[in-house]
């Protein structure tokens, strides 16, 4: 029984306080039994031992003779030794069933369970993923969504059957605020990952806001449709989803517009300037606050070394500034074309690419050998191999002809942040997933680091380790449009576990570290006294797997037992960078994508890292990565933007919508538009007859 407990990560202590919570209650049990004793020779009597871990009740039945005891009036007697001794003998089966129960939870339901829990925490586990509050004194209620659509009088709302319904209300011990989130479904067998003390929102599920009723679809079991399971019971499609949550008096919170990719076209001249500022016009009439826009590296640097032609954007920023509004302006040192979104083409400039074709090292490459000329390798970073300068020169020259070129815009305080950009689509990742390459979603990508430069990384690293033979990549990671379990490296119990596979792994993350970490330096050197931010991409695709393996491609060591986000949100907090993210649910996706079948949280990842840069005390930007128009999908980034359920009322410091169009011209669209200004700005709505 002892090394049973052990395998399930319980030991003996754990099962003292795990049986603690049950030992007055087999007392009463005892009492009740010797009060009801039937007459003797009782003979093949069932005794239910009933699990106290979880939702699911176990029944273990035991037979037994009990021996011939005669009752005397009310007096208690004194219980025969071998009475007790199945009085031990239960408890210990109890516990057992117990430790189970948790290492269950623990490791298939991404529950967040502490190593010493016991039956108090899985209720509040269970309490809090059904919507309720359970504070820290255990005192416990419905949230106030809840309670808004029960019936007055204090009657059961029984139009909708949800688990805080069914949910006890007695309290429970102070167990930990981080949220949890729920298992799921597979035909696939993954072990899920821990959600590593993420705070998820404690607002149910049924919240009565349109935009949680596609929150809830993604937040409950895979993704897809609610689950029928006794504790959540019903259909969400039962819940009344007309009324929306109120958000005049909340935290202002910026709106920017971000410009079409070709705006500025390869002359760097200002495209169709009149009808651009006709659009602008409309945007400062609804108090927008702000554009954002792409300084593209591929434009003003283009045909020699260190000779900027910064004239269309001079012409932009003064129209900007002429109606009194902001900008933030992204340096984007990749290429534009080839992704998803992407209707321009703007290659790197010339004369890299000159370069690039004698010595194409200068580009990621993956197993294969096929290079990306997307954006330099990471590895030529310290490598004088542009023309004299390495790549962080080249990088801080831009940046710094960039701050003096606009130093009336800053400090006229214009300009009010700079996004730095660190790698594809300027994101700090690695470009593990080209589409030019055949990667198709949901493909796990490929390791990209067999350029010369990164490959001698690998090799110092391996030898400074002591395993020089461990400098090679995974030979056995699969290739793009592979799924986890195919793969030696991803699959469950894979290499990526292994002594070699965690070496690989750190090198691989730490390399994307120190990348963000020299760029921001000297970014923070060039506009010292502006805010810079850094965007960071969601590889939400098989997050709920084991080894995580669309983020280890991308250079986030996040596998279910790491956080592979602390490393960077301590990085970017050394510099003052506001972190960018992206918001991406499934109703905001094309409908053609399977999240099940990719076992794909963007949830969970977006509460991760969310949490992870508010824990560190960073600032956190947003914008939305789907084209965005209507109302339910409005309220969903409303939501996102200043949860309504974290306790510290944490809210995002700016949001940028992606993009400026004519469909958002369209007047439907910009009425529910400007309705979304508002509310983001914490301004009282009035509703509008279309």
């Amino acid at each position: 029984m002892a090394a049973e407990m052990q395998r399930f990560g319980a030991s003996e202590e754990d099962d003292d306080e795990m049986g603690m919570d049950v030992k007055e209650e087999d007392d009463d049990d005892d009492e009740d039994e010797e009060k009801n004793m039937v007459t003797p020779n009782m003979v093949g009597v069932d005794v239910g031992v009933l699990s106290t871990g979880g939702s699911n009740r176990y029944v273990h039945n035991q037979q037994y003779q009990d021996p011939q005891t005669p009752q005397v009036g009310g007096a208690r007697r004194c219980r025969p030794q071998e009475e007790k001794e199945r009085t031990k003998l239960r408890e210990r089966q109890r516990r057992a069933i117990t430790a189970k129960i948790l290492a269950g939870l623990r490791r298939h339901g991404n529950y967040n369970l502490r190593v010493r829990a016991d039956i108090n925490d899985v209720i509040a586990a269970l309490a809090r993923e059904a919507g309720w509050v359970v504070l820290p004194d255990g005192t416990t209620f419905p949230s106030r969504a809840q309670q808004s659509t029960r019936p007055t009088g204090g009657a059961q709302n029984t139009a909708v059957t949800s688990s805080s319904s069914q949910m006890p209300a007695q309290p429970t011990s102070p167990t930990s605020l981080r949220g949890i989130s729920p298992g799921y479904k597979s035909t696939v067998d993954y072990s899920s990952s821990h959600l590593k003390g993420v705070f998820v929102p404690t607002s149910s599920p049924y919240d009565v806001s349109s935009s949680t009723r596609s929150q809830a679809s993604a937040m409950i079991g895979d993704g897809g449709e609610l689950p029928n399971d006794p504790l959540l019971g019903g259909s969400i499609d039962s819940v009344d989803t007309t009324q929306e949550r109120d958000f005049s008096g909340t935290s202002y919170v910026p709106v920017y517009a971000m410009l079409p990719l070709g705006v500025i076209n390869m002359k760097c001249e200002l495209v169709d300037p009149d009808g651009l500022v006709k659009q602008l016009k409309i945007l400062k009439s609804m108090h927008v606050d702000g554009i954002m826009v792409d300084c593209w590296w591929g434009i003003v640097e283009a045909h020699a070394p260190q000779e900027y032609n910064w004239n269309g954007y001079r012409r932009l920023f003064q129209m900007v500034k002429e109606l009194k509004m902001k900008l933030q302006v992204v340096m984007s040192f990749h290429e534009c074309g080839g992704n998803v979104g992407d209707d321009v083409c703007i290659p790197l400039p010339h004369w890299v690419a000159e370069i690039g074709r004698n010595n194409p090292d200068i580009f990621f490459t993956d197993r294969a050998g096929r290079r990306d000329p997307e954006c330099l390798s990471w590895g030529a970073d310290k490598e004088r191999v542009l023309r004299g300068r390495t790549a962080i020169e080249v990088y801080f020259d831009y940046m710094r002809s960039f701050r003096v070129e606009f130093d009336e815009f800053f400090e006229d305080g214009v300009i009010s942040m700079i996004v730095v950009g660190l790698g594809p689509c300027g994101e700090l990742r690695y470009p593990c997933n080209p589409v030019k390459h055949g990667w198709r979603y949901p493909g796990i990508g490929e390791f990209q680091c067999y350029d010369q430069y990164m490959l001698k990384s690998l090799r110092k690293a391996a030898e400074i380790r002591g395993h020089s033979f461990w400098a090679r990549g995974p030979e056995n990671a699969g290739s793009y449009n592979s799924l986890p379990h195919e793969t030696g490296f991803f699959c469950d119990g894979g290499d990526y576990d292994g002594y070699y596979g965690r070496f690989f792994l750190s090198w691989y993350s730490q390399v994307l570290v120190e990348h963000g970490d020299k760029v921001l330096s000297l970014a923070k050197l060039a506009f010292e006294g502006t805010q810079i931010a850094a965007k960071l991409s969601g590889m939400h695709w098989w997050y709920k797997t084991a080894s995580h393996a669309a983020e280890l491609t991308a250079g986030f060591y996040n596998s279910s037992n790491r956080d592979g986000y602390a490393a960077i949100m301590a990085m970017l907090k050394r510099h003052g960078a506001t972190l960018c993210l992206t918001c991406s649910e499934k109703s905001m996706m094309n409908q053609n994508t399977d999240l099940s079948e990719s076992l794909a949280d963007p949830e969970g990842l977006l509460w991760q890292v969310l949490n992870a840069a508010w824990d560190a005390s960073i600032s956190v930007a947003s914008e939305n990565s789907f084209a965005c128009n209507g109302r339910e999908r409005f309220s969903y980034l409303l939501e996102k933007a200043k949860p309504i359920s974290d306790p510290d009322r944490r809210h995002f410091s700016s949001f940028t919508y992606l993009r400026l169009s004519p469909l958002l011209m369209e007047r439907p669209n910009l009425i529910e538009f400007e309705r979304f200004v508002k509310k983001m700005h914490g301004e009282a709505v009035l509703e509008y007859q279309t």
